[in-house]
């Protein structure tokens, strides 16, 4: 019953729009407070839950994302790729795909990604004639891969919550961002093929091919130094952080595209989503301490072990939870504020931790680029001054590839887990 009433309470909370961070912080002070327990506790909780030095990485992925979108290295990076791919059938949807993969693999950030390649890609695509809804919709679905594809931002808060190894949850992630890449750009080939409106983009010389890969190459190599830092061991998270904002900031002064008017906007709109992030951790900490001594986490999964003995039907029970969820929370509350709940019954179901990681991940994508909350929807209705239902129309056939990926690594665990435990 009370672990009823509370849900109820959070459920309530939430949809009478009270900011997340402050339903989770007040929820929980409240629930101490009703437990007797002394609320002179609550500062240290909250200065602790922020005061870890895997967090450190949020703040500077998130710096050296806007650096780059703010330095127009999307477009380079953009340039580059169409510049080999661009004759091919549905070219200019695949070059959009391959910059969303290879932008993610340096921001780790969905709607930097999104933003980054949308200014780009849209007007060129609209002009070679694909339909504004599948334009849309490919650059709302391509920028969540920026949460998949290392390094990610929930997947770091994800090994935060479960301690789990950050290197292995990013190196997991791998596996799937390649398919699901691979099945975005199939199915841009299959559309074009099949649109006759689409005009082929002409093939691009050998010179302005080698013009805009020297252009880009900065750009390349700061995603090997990113990634392979960290598998290589060189860095942790947070230093290839560290290192990978200090060399962006030094591409985009070198292009000469960073002014000092964008750079002080990149500082400021990362400050913002980096407080917004961590009050939200916050706020996650202090209602995570308040259900552990309720024991809720523990009869959550008492009543899921003992209602649901087949591991499959948990994960559909989850998938389509999450799926709900979406509907109302932005991905780093869903992640914040179920994991905590589920993590417990993994053990008993007998299922990888690392392996549920991804899995979360790809069902929090598809809430990116769902109503009403779904920011990639947002970010592109904006970039493109259209309507949100011209988004939404473009956008439902990567929902079901994404739906697809899901079952695929369902029943093909080795998807995410060949590369960082048998690799």
């Amino acid at each position: 019953m009370t672990t009823t009433l509370i849900l109820i309470s959070l459920l309530g909370l939430l949809l009478i729009r009270v900011p997340v961070a402050f339903a989770l912080g007040g929820l929980g002070l409240l629930l101490l407070w009703l437990k007797g327990i002394n609320v002179v506790m609550v500062p240290q909780a909250l200065y602790s839950s922020a005061d870890s030095f895997v967090l450190l990485a949020v703040p500077l992925f998130l710096l050296m994302s806007n650096i780059l979108l703010k330095g127009g290295v999307g477009r380079d990076l953009f340039n580059a790729v169409q510049s080999w791919v661009g004759h091919w059938p549905g070219g200019l949807g695949v070059a959009t795909i391959v910059s969303c993969a290879l932008f993610s693999a340096i921001s780790g950030s969905s709607v930097a990604t999104a933003a980054t390649i949308a200014t780009v890609a849209i007007p060129e695509m609209i002009e070679r004639g694909y339909s504004r809804p599948f334009v849309l919709g490919l650059l709302a679905a391509g920028g969540t891969l920026g949460i998949l594809i290392p390094p990610s931002i929930p997947l770091i808060l994800y090994g935060v919550i479960t301690e789990e190894s950050i290197v292995s949850l990013f190196m997991a992630g791998v596996g799937p961002g390649l398919l699901l890449t691979a099945l975005f750009i199939l199915y841009s080939i299959g559309y074009s093929l099949l649109d006759k409106s689409y005009r082929p983009s002409p093939k691009t010389g050998w010179a302005e091919r080698r013009r805009a890969s020297l252009r880009a190459l900065p750009t390349l190599f700061l995603a090997m130094v990113v990634i392979g830092g960290i598998y290589l061991g060189v860095f942790t998270p947070t230093e290839s952080a560290g290192v990978g904002f200090a060399l962006s900031l030094l591409i985009v002064l070198l292009l000469g595209t960073l002014t000092w008017e964008k750079l002080k906007e990149a500082v400021l709109e990362s400050m913002a989503t980096t407080v917004t992030i961590f009050l939200i951790i916050a706020g996650a900490k202090l209602f995570g301490k308040a259900i552990t001594i309720y024991q809720i986490p523990q009869h959550v999964s008492a009543a899921i072990t003992g209602s649901i003995g087949d591991p499959s039907l948990f994960i559909l029970v989850v998938c389509l939870v999450l799926l709900l969820i979406g509907f109302f929370l932005e991905s780093i509350s869903m992640l914040l504020i179920m994991v905590p709940v589920l993590y417990p019954a993994l053990t008993a179901m007998g299922i990888d931790p690392v392996w549920f990681g991804i899995l979360f991940v790809v069902m929090i994508e598809c809430a990116l680029i769902t109503p009403p909350v779904g920011m990639n929807l947002f970010i592109i209705q904006a970039v493109a001054k259209a309507d949100l239902a011209e988004v939404l129309k473009g956008v439902w056939p990567f929902l079901v590839i994404m739906f697809g990926t899901v079952v695929a690594i369902s029943v093909f665990p080795d998807i995410v887990l060949y590369i960082p435990f048998k690799l």
